[in-house]
Order: C-alpha cells, then sequence, then structure tokens
C-alpha cells in the first residue's frame, strides 16, 4: 500500500483534500455520466466515436481512464509521469480537420467533468464540503488537465468562474446524430461480459440520472418525474448503506487499480 494512501487515515477533517476522496467507490457512479458529458463536447465525441474501443472493450476504457485519475492523484511523480507518456501515446492518431486529443480546450472540459461530477457526488455521499476544503479540492484538480496539455492559466480562477464555464458549455454544446448513436449504443453496454450485464439498467439509470436536464435532451434520452423519484429515493438510501461499510472495501478498487497499474509498469517498463 502506498505512503499516501495510509498517509490519508489520519487526515483531519479541515484537511481534506483531493486524495482523501478520489479513491472512494462511489466515484464509479459517476464515470457514465462524466463519460457522456466529456462527449457532448464535438471535438471529443467525434474523437471517440471514430477511435475509441470503447463499445468493444468497454471495462477496458474504464481501466485506462480510472488508472490515470488515480495516477495523477495519488501516484508517485514517476508513476504520474509514465501514464501521462501512455495517454499522450494514445492520443496521437486521434485527429482529424475538425478535431484534435491534444486540444487544451478539450481536455480542459475532459477535467471539468472529471472534477464535477467527483465533487458534487462526495457531497451526496457525505454532505456539502465547507468552503476551505471545497476550494483545496477545486485547485488541486485542475491536476486533471494540467498533467497534460492544459496549462495552468486555463484552468478558471475561481469557483464561481467555473461555474459560468460549465454552465456555458451545457448550454452550448451541440450534440449530433453520430454522437447522440454512439451515447445510446454506449448506455446498451456495447460489447461488456456476459457476467456485467446484470448491472447494465442500474448503471444506465443511474448515468441518465446524474446527467443536467439539458444534457438529457440533447442525447434524446427519456426521463419522466417518476424517473426523478427514482433516482432521488436511490441517492437518498446509497450515501446510508456506503457509510457503513469499512474504508478497506469502500477504496479496495482504488487499490486494485493502482497496483494493477504498477504490476505492469515494471512489466513493460513504464510501457503501458
Amino acid at each position: 500500500m502506498s505512503t499516501r494512501l495510509t498517509e490519508r487515515r489520519t487526515r483531519r477533517e479541515d484537511e481534506l483534500d483531493l486524495a482523501d476522496f478520489v479513491g472512494e467507490s462511489f466515484l464509479f457512479l459517476g464515470a457514465g455520466s462524466t463519460v457522456l458529458l466529456q462527449l457532448a463536447s464535438p471535438g471529443v465525441g467525434h474523437g471517440v466515436a471514430d477511435h475509441s474501443t470503447t463499445l468493444v472493450r468497454p471495462l477496458d476504457r474504464l481501466r485506462t481512464t480510472m488508472t490515470y485519475v488515480y495516477a495523477v492523484t495519488l501516484g508517485t511523480p514517476e508513476e504520474k509521469r509514465a501514464i501521462v507518456r501512455m495517454v499522450n501515446k494514445a492520443h496521437v492518431p486521434v485527429r482529424s480537420e475538425t478535431y484534435n486529443a491534444f486540444d487544451p480546450e478539450l481536455q480542459l472540459w475532459v477535467a471539468a467533468t472529471l472534477y464535477k461530477n467527483g465533487s458534487d457526488l462526495y457531497e451526496r455521499f457525505y454532505g456539502k464540503l465547507d468552503d476551505d476544503a471545497a476550494e483545496r479540492i477545486y485547485r488541486q484538480s485542475a491536476v486533471y488537465g494540467t498533467a497534460l496539455q492544459v496549462d495552468e492559466s486555463s484552468w478558471p480562477d475561481s469557483r464561481e468562474a467555473f461555474e459560468k464555464y460549465w454552465d456555458h458549455m451545457i448550454e452550448n454544446t451541440e450534440v449530433d446524430d453520430q454522437v447522440r448513436r454512439y451515447v445510446h449504443a454506449l448506455l446498451d453496454g456495447g460489447d461488456v461480459p456476459i457476467v456485467a450485464r446484470i448491472l447494465l439498467p442500474l448503471n444506465r439509470f443511474v448515468t441518465i440520472g446524474l446527467l443536467p436536464q439539458t444534457m438529457r435532451e440533447k442525447f434524446e434520452l427519456p426521463w419522466d418525474p417518476r424517473d426523478q423519484r427514482r433516482f432521488d429515493a436511490l441517492m437518498r438510501l446509497l450515501p446510508i448503506v456506503y457509510r457503513l461499510v469499512p474504508r478497506p472495501i469502500r477504496w479496495a478498487p482504488a487499490h486494485i487499480y493502482l497496483l494493477d497499474m504498477r504490476r505492469r509498469l515494471r512489466k513493460h517498463r513504464h510501457v503501458i
């Protein structure tokens, strides 16, 4: 177990930072909605629809994304550099006349979705953050973009500025038929293993439920008042149950992903 992970157990509540909750398993609930929000940006959406293997290997794609998140927040500096090299290498072929995976604006939006969904889910499960902790986590979350090609000055300079940026992106992104078809195929599970298909209806429900209504409409995802009542009831129950689970179990997926990352780094000498 890494030193950074064990140190989190002795943190005082008023010192809460990004690494204190990024390994919580509840973040997996937001994986689907985070991806859909990213796809709403035409550059990201077209790049993924044209180049990504997500529909063919959805669990591998999830592993790649979560490995990146864990590496830049919980990994050592060497692990962070190795994962960034891996991501940059994977991005080389993802370009055309209309999109480029190295575009800092697209990477800024991806980083924004990781921060926004993570912080929103934390508050759903543990309650509202105080201003100091919220500010600290906001500043630290810039790493999702600045580890790649996003300049630090591009991260909105305050949470208020971020909310304006977020609202603008939600209202002004345009989803075309290609991306819409891709999203519907993704929500149907793609080639997810048969064993995991039992969870697809719940995953689809939670994913749609976590989206802003504007994005549901853009993706043409049905959602009515009855769905909202069921979703609200689920999100009242889940945090109660989740908080009863011992921390080692809640953080087990993060440990497993990090161990897998370190195994692959040793095996391939920093080539993943």
